[in-house]
């Protein structure tokens, strides 16, 4: 039996956000070319007919991740049958992130929060960032509160986005997420791959799916140490090949032709077979999308398939601009971080470094025990019901109604 003027579910309103950009090539399958296309979800309670309660607010929840389409994740129909209401805003790379540029997705994230103020006329945005729109939120509140727009992409192409189209949250969200696409892609590369160009002869001693290799968790210090500088050499590697391929291109006066390239070996975390690093409650020798063992070379594996410059605007260690460590020192407005912990995709240490970064005090850290990436298993409910709790009363204390 439900109670009187309290939600009884929640109702969903699609809309697509249209926008147009000029561009030399289009990063996107579809739209014709300079039309893009923003498949947005608004998500809010719904109450009984003839309820005193009709669910207005002034507030909205906004979810971006770079390339994934969560709209139907259960923390967005949680919050909305809690009384919120949210939008889950899709970016134009939904679904495939091979050319995906981060100064662009920021872009359509600031597109989205103007239209819920003044089309839908919602006085008060909260980012929330999830898995990888945590990175995202926080870089983009950063760059909304610096107000200094956007110039150019990583690459050094020019990009034009005014501080005007990129309005500050009033408050930011960080759910079960990373540190950073580029960060997290690093500590999950294989370093035994030495040779892009031939990625299947791999130093046994740095294979950690090799049983031959010497080096078995627990892992030694000394080795932990050598393996996680050799991802980082890795990278910078790739990134080095990646510039000096738009440096020829250029030369050869053909500035913006495009290459496409695959890597190969990027789920290769000493954490996922040593549960001492990083101790949590996951799930060993396991990942988030499977044995890490296969998903190393399978098809859906991070930065698998890219483009020049998705590679410097996404992956790059030292060059792709969405750092959430570096960008929630930069945030002023109240923010919650909610951990799980056991999650295997985003595990309890980055949950703690986003934490630790922030510089003020108006903060807040949850962790939900035993809860997974997606709030899945057996107590998937109620650890989704916690993660909710915490949200509303953490909006409750700082963006009152």
């Amino acid at each position: 039996m439900r109670i009187p003027g309290t939600p009884q579910g929640c109702e969903r309103i699609a809309y697509v956000l249209g926008r147009r950009e000029q561009s030399m090539f289009s990063d996107t399958y579809g739209g014709g070319g300079d039309v893009i296309g923003l498949d947005c979800h608004l998500v809010r309670p719904a109450f009984p007919v003839g309820s005193a309660n009709t669910g207005s607010t002034n507030t909205v929840l906004i979810f971006m991740h770079p390339t994934g389409g969560g709209m139907y994740l259960p923390i967005v129909s949680g919050l909305a049958k809690a009384g919120h209401h949210v939008i889950w805003a899709n970016s134009r790379y939904r679904g495939s992130d091979s050319a995906l540029i981060m100064e662009k997705v920021a872009a359509d994230l600031g597109a989205v929060i103007v239209d819920a103020r003044e089309r839908l006329g919602y006085e008060r945005v909260v980012l929330v960032g999830w898995s990888g729109g945590g990175s995202l939120s926080l870089w983009y509140q950063s760059l909304a509160e610096a107000g200094s727009g956007i110039g150019q992409t990583a690459a050094g192409d020019q990009y034009e986005v005014s501080a005007a189209q990129l309005p500050a949250a009033d408050a930011v969200l960080v759910m079960a997420a990373h540190i950073s696409r580029h960060g997290t892609l690093t500590e999950w590369m294989d370093p035994s791959v030495t040779d892009e160009a031939d990625p299947f002869n791999r130093d046994p001693q740095l294979n950690i799916y090799d049983a031959a290799n010497p080096n078995q968790p627990p892992y030694s210090t000394d080795f932990l140490a050598h393996y996680r500088q050799a991802q980082i050499d890795r990278n910078r590697r790739i990134t080095s090949t990646v510039k000096q391929q738009l440096s020829d291109l250029a030369a050869a006066g053909l500035p913006y032709e495009e290459r496409a390239f695959c890597v190969h070996g990027t789920m290769a975390d000493p954490r996922w077979l040593d549960v001492t690093i990083d101790p949590s409650d996951r799930q060993p020798n396991w990942c988030y999308l499977g044995d890490p063992k296969v998903v190393n070379d399978g098809p859906v594996g991070l930065a698998r398939f890219s483009t020049l410059r998705s590679w410097l605007s996404q992956w790059s260690y030292d060059d792709a601009p969405a750092d959430a460590q570096i960008a929630a020192g930069k945030v002023t407005v109240p923010v919650l971080v909610v951990g799980n912990t056991a999650d295997d995709a985003c595990t309890p240490s980055h949950t703690h470094r986003i934490y630790q970064a922030l510089a003020h005090d108006r903060k807040a850290l949850h962790e939900v025990a035993g809860a997974t990436h997606y709030y899945g298993g057996e107590n998937g409910k109620s650890h989704l019901a916690e993660a909710i709790e915490t949200v509303t009363g953490f909006l409750h204390k700082y963006l009152p109604d």
